[in-house]
């Protein structure tokens, strides 16, 4: 059980739930024309999302410890901590038929938010859902399984943008409130940015061992100090857009508390940009991580102005 959980890889489900909290409390918010939230937030419809997504996450995650293990990719040359396959503790034919159970147990969790959400209704709405599902099941799976792996040609940073920034926070709002929020793009954005921010971190500490493994990610494409400066555009503009966010929605100075989550960023930025070894990289991947799942959670509770409440009632009694 102890490999299965390492393998299952827990530092990264925080930061893949991160868009569905802030797309799920937009739409909990207060509307501007009524202080009380809207009605169309649905606890058992956030529940199954937040499963849902782990589902993709630990699937996508027992999916990159097959392929790269099986591809050679998990070496002695690596130097972030061991994979299951590649220590033996777990054999491939296990680890493949957890990839397919993982999946079967997602796809179920899927059908039924789909069902949740729209019932028997908008049937054109559950079609595209589930196969809005299916294909990020396949491309959890495609990201370094098989001879035509995306992650291996640079696309990863594609994939991780669109699923964990757009789909996520876009896609779980659609759920509740049947509309696009285009304002929402902009905190979607920002999460996509950051998550993407996570795999360049991480393509970073392992450019030597990839370039070698012939795994031709975008830092390996570009090269070590060009990916410095890439990271630092991904990080920036994930905070512009949650700043454009905050000031398009007209909050008041009580709702800028998620700036907090901007403080490691920053100091996230600064050891980048002194960093000299890319195995002293390592531990940066899980402060970016937990940085951005912060950030959702305190972007998510002013949305709802939940922060703002609990200092008036902190400090003002209530009044």
């Amino acid at each position: 059980m102890k490999h299965w959980i390492q393998a299952a890889r827990l530092r990264t489900l925080p930061l893949s739930v991160s868009g569905i909290i802030v797309g799920s409390m937009y739409a909990l918010r207060p509307t501007d024309a009524i202080e009380t939230p809207t009605d169309v937030f649905s606890w058992r419809l956030f529940a199954f999302a937040i499963l849902t997504t782990l589902g993709l996450q630990i699937l996508s995650n027992f999916a990159n410890d097959y392929g790269d293990g099986m591809k050679g990719t998990d070496n002695a040359d690596r130097v972030g901590p061991q994979r299951a396959i590649q220590s033996g503790v777990i054999t491939p034919k296990a680890m493949k038929r957890a990839i397919i159970i993982t999946s079967i147990l997602t796809l179920i969790s899927a059908i039924l938010l789909i069902y949740f959400a729209f019932g028997e209704t908008n049937l054109g709405y559950s079609l595209f859902y589930l196969v809005l599902g299916i294909l990020a099941i396949a491309s959890a799976i495609r990201y370094t399984v098989g001879n035509t792996a995306y992650g291996y040609r640079g696309f990863g940073d594609l994939f991780v943008f669109v699923f964990f920034g757009l789909v996520s926070t876009l896609g779980v709002n659609f759920l509740y409130s049947k509309e696009i929020e285009l304002l929402l793009i902009l905190p979607a954005t920002a999460i996509g940015l950051l998550s993407v921010g996570v795999l360049n971190l991480n393509n970073m500490r392992d450019e030597a061992s990839d370039r070698k493994s012939n795994k031709n990610t975008i830092v390996v494409k570009i090269g070590g100090e060009k990916a410095k400066k890439y990271h630092y555009l991904l990080i920036v503009s994930a905070m512009v857009s949650v700043l454009i966010f905050a000031i398009l929605s007209e909050y008041r100075l009580d709702q800028y508390l998620f700036l907090l989550a901007f403080i490691p960023l920053i100091k996230h930025l600064n050891t980048v940009y002194k960093n000299q070894k890319s195995r002293d990289l390592d531990p940066e991947l899980k402060k970016i991580a937990l940085s951005t799942f912060a950030l959702s959670i305190l972007l998510a509770l002013c949305m709802i102005s939940l922060i703002p409440d609990l200092i008036v009632n902190l400090f003002f009694g209530g009044r």
